[in-house]
């Protein structure tokens, strides 16, 4: 059975990193780069491909995230729902640095960005066991 979870926003206190910043013109060619070296570094058996609508459509919002050197190195592809909640739709890193713990950081860093943007909840998709180190996480119940 598939587990969700979502994060209150309410519940955390992180602060927005330096090193990340909302992509208005998202490069597309680099982060579908991205996304392959992810795909290909997690082993994934499967893979649901990111369209290039995916990064620009008015709903979505993609948050790059650079390393020292100001690279493009991971980004968030994050949804809009509605007034108080948004959806992480994807995440990818290419894993070229493992040192800055990008995973864990870039979920802080979004708790902290929507969170100074208004919203009350970031729904994550599935309940994986490293999401529940993130404060305000909750898994979701039936209906």
């Amino acid at each position: 059975m598939t587990t969700y979870a979502r994060i209150d926003l309410y519940k955390t206190n992180y602060s927005v990193l330096t090193n990340s910043k909302f992509l208005k013109n998202p490069p597309i060619k680099e982060l579908n780069e991205i996304y392959k070296k992810y795909c290909r570094h997690k082993g994934f058996k499967s893979v649901m491909p990111m369209f290039d609508n995916d990064y620009l459509r008015d709903t979505n919002e993609i948050i790059g995230y650079y390393d020292e050197e100001n690279k493009l190195v991971a980004f968030s592809c994050i949804m809009i729902q509605d007034h108080k909640s948004v959806e992480a739709l994807q995440f990818a890193w290419d894993y070229e640095t493992p040192k800055l713990h990008l995973g864990i950081k870039s979920l802080r860093n979004e708790c902290a960005v929507y969170k100074e943007k208004g919203y009350r909840y970031l729904y994550l998709g599935e309940a994986h066991t490293y999401k529940k180190q993130i404060k305000g996480f909750e898994v979701l119940g039936p209906i």
